[in-house]
């Protein structure tokens, strides 16, 4: 049988987690941070992340240390992954876990002389990772799958138990928001995170979102339009289409600031993106609008989520953009049959 994680003495372990560069894919993350948690409570975990995850992180108690990336996601930056391994070594990890597959990531738990170096097998990462998995996909379905299981010991063979990611929400922060954004505090809200990072064919149409809030504006709501500076113009397109009771509040706050407003709303409608895994992490009842991209592959980990997926025949394509030109795995998911989900996971959630 492979080595487990953690030895049977009992002098506290360091691990170190490479970790991944998306939103989404981070908040999956702490699924792989709370079940070592859980496995092994005297475990320090520390987890190498680029600079603007570093707050989000901060939300996850399992998370010891953050250490900053200061490279872009495509950047190699060699220089700065030698120089960040060797201030490491000094820590002393018993084992790093390297949750992307590509050949950069592996080099900083190399240069920090980490002996063991979990990672699956990827861009010919031999001698970088020492302990390498294979990837069966078809026992490991979902990238959180994928993430947890690389705690497990080498021979599992069983899809992982998943922790719900649970993010901490900063109700001080939340008080400075609302007065700072002048939100009204007595509102019943619906979050609407419009945007997708990845490209178009994973993003709702905008006069779909117009047409929703719309309706839930007549039903007495305060639509929160959530997201960051690429989603500015796409707030106000919805913004135009409709009336009032609608704030673009893109581009006007942090990341980890969309913790706690998400944590705010009575619901949150959402594209399969990083802010509806944020959603599904505070515990926000939600709707996840599922277009090039598929839920089998990256589910929002909630209990109180509705996924609306159409299951095409040229869906999932994982594209940015559509190859067909139509979109109708979006266009087809008509604004009534999404108010029917947020309707009913409000009355779901009395």
């Amino acid at each position: 049988m492979a080595a487990s994680l953690i030895s049977d003495n009992t002098t506290p372990r360091r691990v170190l987690v490479v970790a991944p560069s998306w939103v989404g894919d981070m908040v999956m993350a702490q699924s792989l941070f709370i079940s070592l948690a859980e496995r092994y409570p005297d475990c320090r975990i520390d987890v190498i992340a680029p600079e603007w995850s570093l707050p989000l992180l901060e939300r996850m108690p399992q998370v010891h240390e953050g250490v900053t990336l200061p490279v872009s996601h495509r950047e190699l930056g060699f220089t700065w992954r030698r120089r960040i391994g060797d201030s490491l070594r000094q820590n002393a990890y018993d084992q790093a876990l390297i949750l992307p597959r590509s050949f950069k990531s592996a080099l900083i738990p190399f240069f920090a002389r980490i002996p063991r170096r979990t990672g699956y097998k990827g861009e010919m990462r031999f001698g970088l990772i020492n302990d390498i998995r294979p990837l069966d996909r078809d026992v490991l379905r979902q990238t959180v799958q994928r993430f947890v299981a690389l705690g497990q010991d080498a021979d599992t063979r069983q899809p992982p138990s998943i922790p719900q990611p649970r993010l901490q929400v900063d109700d001080a922060n939340l008080s400075h928001l609302m007065g700072e954004l002048g939100l009204d505090a007595q509102a019943k809200v619906i979050a609407m995170m419009p945007g997708a990072e990845y490209g178009p064919a994973k993003q709702w149409p905008a006069d779909y979102y117009a047409a929703l809030a719309r309706q839930l504006t007549s039903d007495g709501f305060e639509i929160w339009l959530l997201g960051s500076e690429r989603d500015v113009a796409l707030g106000e397109q919805i913004m135009a289409a409709t009336t009032k009771g609608v704030r673009n509040l893109c581009g006007k706050t942090r990341l980890v600031d969309t913790v706690d407003l998400i944590a705010r709303a009575q619901a949150a409608v959402t594209n399969d993106s990083g802010l509806m895994h944020v959603a599904a992490a505070v515990g926000c009842p939600l709707i996840a609008i599922y277009g090039s991209s598929t839920p089998v592959y990256t589910p929002p980990l909630a209990a109180s989520a509705s996924v609306l997926y159409l299951h095409l025949e040229c869906s999932p394509c994982f594209k940015p953009d559509c190859p067909l030109g139509h979109t109708n795995c979006l266009r087809d998911i008509h604004p009534t049959y999404v108010y029917q989900a947020v309707t009913e996971q409000l009355q779901g959630n009395q």
